[in-house]
């Protein structure tokens, strides 16, 4: 009998400890995220610049075609037709708008739950690797188009004022005959686009883009490329995070 109380008392004991544990997890929990903003990182004094990526990307980081043959580059073409979908003409004038270039487009007047607005990025401003007058984006031709763009960060205002811009190179292969290459709309990310201030209040906002075009690459045989960003506050020569600020990927254009 004293047996059966006695394990019983322990049983009641570790009910009510764990109880006691589980409950005060609850209300720390609980504080917790009462100082924890849905729409803004309560902590980004470290946060570091911004990564790159670009589009198309099937399967890795090798753009490998030849230019007469269409099912070596289709899948290039479908990928970006379908990535600049959300920024058809017809979908920014009607879900963004118009803003002033050349200097951040700051909202930060309002509630922070407040829905901000977003400034138009319209495909149409891509020339030559819209995909609106050529589809291809340029593979047809050997001269392929991808696109760039910068990793969003809540608050970030890239350059410090200035804009950021891109540079490319090829690192490796027959670097002599990789010409220079276009860029659209311009060589750099306007000021406008920043700051961002996350999806649950920015919903309509579309990264802007620099499109990238090589149309003097005149070797078939592999070329290691690498495009970058520069400017204040950017950093794109760790040795950690091969994204951080750059972009490194492999283009061989066959006939």
């Amino acid at each position: 009998m004293q047996l059966y109380l006695l394990q019983g008392l322990i049983l009641l004991f570790y009910t009510i400890f764990y109880s006691f544990l589980a409950a005060m997890f609850t209300v720390c929990m609980y504080a917790l995220m009462m100082t924890i903003s849905p729409y803004t990182p309560t902590y980004r004094d470290r946060v570091v610049p911004p990564g790159v990526m670009i589009s198309p990307r099937v399967g890795g980081f090798d753009i490998a075609f030849n230019a007469s043959d269409p099912k070596t580059w289709a899948k290039y073409a479908e990928t970006l037709n379908a990535f600049l979908t959300p920024y058809n003409d017809v979908e920014q004038e009607r879900k963004n708008v118009a803003c002033t270039p050349d200097v951040y487009f700051k909202q930060d007047d309002r509630e922070e739950s407040a829905e901000r607005k977003a400034c138009q990025f319209k495909r149409s401003s891509l020339g030559n690797c819209s995909g609106i007058e050529d589809p291809s984006f340029g593979y047809s031709e050997g001269k392929p188009c991808i696109l760039l763009k910068m990793n969003r960060i809540i608050g970030y205002l890239p350059g410090e004022g200035t804009p950021v811009t891109v540079s490319c190179e090829a690192l490796k292969g027959d670097v002599d005959h990789f010409g220079a290459a276009e860029f659209h709309p311009y060589d750099f990310f306007n000021l406008m686009y920043y700051p961002y201030y996350g999806k649950l209040t920015h919903v309509n906002y579309t990264s802007p883009l620099v499109a990238i075009r090589f149309p003097q690459v005149t070797t078939e045989n592999p070329l290691t490329v690498q495009c970058k960003l520069n400017g204040k506050g950017i950093k794109s020569d760790s040795m950690q995070d091969r994204f951080l600020g750059r972009i490194t990927f492999t283009l061989q254009i066959g006939a």
